[in-house]
């Protein structure tokens, strides 16, 4: 039976997945306005912690035991990942409807920079090429103060590959000499068709594959021990598993944001932060 389910489960993805077929989905208003309130909620958490007095990484909130876990892994040279979740006022879920939000927290330690090296370098943003294997293209839009515009062409694979236009805005914040903090955004996420032919075009924003909707990333970056820990808090939002095939594509579909995420925080370090190092 399982040599049968198999091939058949891996046929069912694809077509699940290929951005032309039939299962195209649409943003609603209903899983924006969800998506919303999810990350209003999250950046008040996030703010009270980076303006209290208890600590400034997201490891310094966590139980003691997740702590220890922390601290074992980036000793270790690996990325410490894990899959968070914010409730509403009673604790409840957030419900999204049509949609799923990918929550996950994750921490690095890069040794042998500083943090103002290594935000110096982050903040290279035209050439972000050389460092993240998603990127395809990159370039700084605009910049304020501590306030960038920036534009990336991203490319997600897995069984189909898929390539958005997206510009973000990310805004800095040095808390004191050893310690800065950031957030970013996505303002626009469009899927794009027949990358690199003459009829490469984008799609209606909203009106596509629904894998990648929304992205907001919270960054803080500790100097310590001879070099940075590095940890980046992510939620992003996608189309819904579409109903009877849960059991089939959950896993899959969880997999992909995760997996994107490990990628870039390992690319910190033994990219951008190996840069560094060679000056």
């Amino acid at each position: 039976m399982k040599t049968i389910c198999r091939p058949i489960a891996f046929i069912l993805v694809v077509c699940l997945l290929t951005p032309d077929a039939a299962f195209a989905a649409t943003l609603q208003p209903q899983t924006l306005r969800a998506w919303e309130i999810y990350a209003q909620l999250t950046e008040k958490r996030i703010a009270a912690e980076l303006n209290g007095s208890a600590g400034f990484l997201v490891a310094d909130f966590l139980s003691p035991a997740e702590k220890t876990k922390v601290a074992s892994t980036l000793k270790s040279g690996k990325v410490y990942v894990l899959k968070m979740r914010t409730a509403d006022a009673n604790r409840k879920d957030i419900d999204v409807p049509d949609g799923l939000i990918h929550h996950w927290f994750g921490a690095i330690f890069v040794p042998g920079v500083t943090v103002s090296s290594l935000i110096r370098a982050i903040q290279d943003y035209d050439h972000h090429t050389r460092y993240f294997k998603e990127v395809e293209q990159s370039k700084l839009l605009s910049r304020d103060g501590d306030t960038f515009k920036i534009f990336l062409r991203l490319m997600r694979k897995k069984v189909v590959t898929v390539h958005y236009n997206t510009d973000h805005t990310v805004v800095y914040r040095a808390h004191d000499n050893s310690r800065v903090s950031s957030r970013s955004f996505t303002t626009k996420i469009a899927e794009v068709d027949d990358v690199g032919s003459a009829s490469e075009k984008e799609k209606p924003v909203g009106v596509d594959s629904g894998y990648f909707w929304r992205l907001n990333s919270y960054w803080r970056f500790k100097e310590q021990d001879g070099g940075v820990i590095v940890e980046c808090e992510s939620i992003s939002l996608s189309r819904s598993i579409p109903f009877g095939f849960a059991w089939l594509i959950k896993g899959f579909v969880e997999s992909v944001p995760r997996e994107s995420f490990e990628s870039t925080m390992l690319q910190i370090r033994d990219g951008v932060a190996a840069s560094i190092r060679k000056q």
